[in-house]
């Protein structure tokens, strides 16, 4: 039996914790928390083991750590949990994070254990469909990614600032900044959430499937966005963000050649982020502790058998399929 630390408990850390709690394969578990007293009526709610709850602070030793709290430190924090001897799970959707724990590569193979970079619902879900998606096709010329909806409130002011940010896009070879609100599509999600207008924001997507994809031509993400959403993106938020955000979609377009022949697939899911962002860190956690994956800092993106983790979280709930439906991009 082992010990997990997952730090954060707003609503995908809860996530998180109720699945490592009901895996049977840890007897401890570490809950990370600006306000511990306010978390005696959520462990009450966890299956019977042993459970500390904690402060912010120096991180407790433990054989995986998640980190489930807002987007920002996330590097400095797996470098200290590297250090403790601790497999590491960041949940972050930040540039600055996914960049730096990338960098953590060697640091990570010396200690002989995983860094697992953006194991959420966009990037995450997001990577492990077009790692599977891109095993259909003899060379990948293009992948475009596009998302709707949110997790928790930390996931919410998140996206609100990439919407300020530039955002970044892989092309031939090189990275090209676009302006965040920029290249409007019209995207069709998984029904019943259909169409949406969809516009360029400081996502991770890119950087994360461009280690995984260098040879390809472009790697693109955008976001589903409201006029309102546009208007006031530059303002502080208007509105006290929401407790979770509900139903969200992810879609993958992968173009590329398969047979000689130049073809187009799409890929979706349709669910709320922050259950998949809950079951994928889930799933990250318990197969590190299980030596399951390799040492070293990667994304779900790098994965030689995606296949093996979307079965899984079919297993837990969430589908994925190929549908059709392809953009103007």
């Amino acid at each position: 039996m082992a010990t997990v630390a997952v730090i954060g408990s707003g609503v995908v850390g809860r996530r998180v914790a109720r699945q490592l709690a009901a895996s049977g394969l840890f007897d401890k578990l570490i809950l990370g928390a600006r306000r511990p007293q306010r978390m005696h009526g959520f462990v009450r709610q966890l299956m019977d083991l042993d459970i500390e709850i904690i402060a912010p602070g120096p991180l407790p030793t433990a054989d995986v750590t998640v980190l489930a709290q807002p987007p920002g430190g996330h590097t400095e924090l797996a470098e200290e949990a590297l250090g403790n001897g601790s497999h590491v799970v960041s949940l972050s959707d930040a540039l600055n994070d996914a960049e730096g724990l990338l960098n953590l590569e060697a640091v990570a193979i010396k200690a002989d254990r995983s860094v697992i970079v953006g194991a959420a619902f966009s990037p995450g879900l997001s990577c492990l469909l077009a790692s599977h998606g891109a095993q259909r096709f003899d060379r990948v010329d293009e992948i475009h990614v596009a998302r709707m909806g949110t997790g928790g409130p930390s996931c919410q002011r998140q996206l609100h600032r990439a919407r300020t940010q530039e955002a970044v896009e892989w092309r031939n070879s090189r990275w090209v900044k676009r302006s965040s609100g920029s290249g409007r599509e019209l995207v069709w999600f998984p029904d019943p959430l259909g169409a949406s207008d969809c516009y360029r924001a400081a996502l991770v997507d890119p950087v994360l499937l461009s280690a995984s994809f260098p040879d390809a031509d472009r790697i693109t993400a955008k976001v589903a966005a409201t006029r309102r959403d546009r208007l006031t993106a530059w303002l502080p938020m208007l509105r006290r963000p929401h407790k979770d955000g509900g139903p969200g979609a992810v879609r993958i377009e992968i173009r590329g050649i398969q047979d000689s022949v130049q073809a187009t697939e799409v890929l979706g899911a349709i669910d709320h982020p922050s259950s998949v962002a809950g079951a994928v860190a889930a799933i990250a956690a318990e197969w590190s502790i299980s030596g399951m994956l390799p040492p070293g800092s990667w994304s779900l993106g790098m994965l030689d058998s995606p296949v093996l983790w979307l079965q899984e979280l079919e297993n837990r709930g969430i589908s994925a399929a190929i549908y059709e439906g392809v953009s103007g991009n």
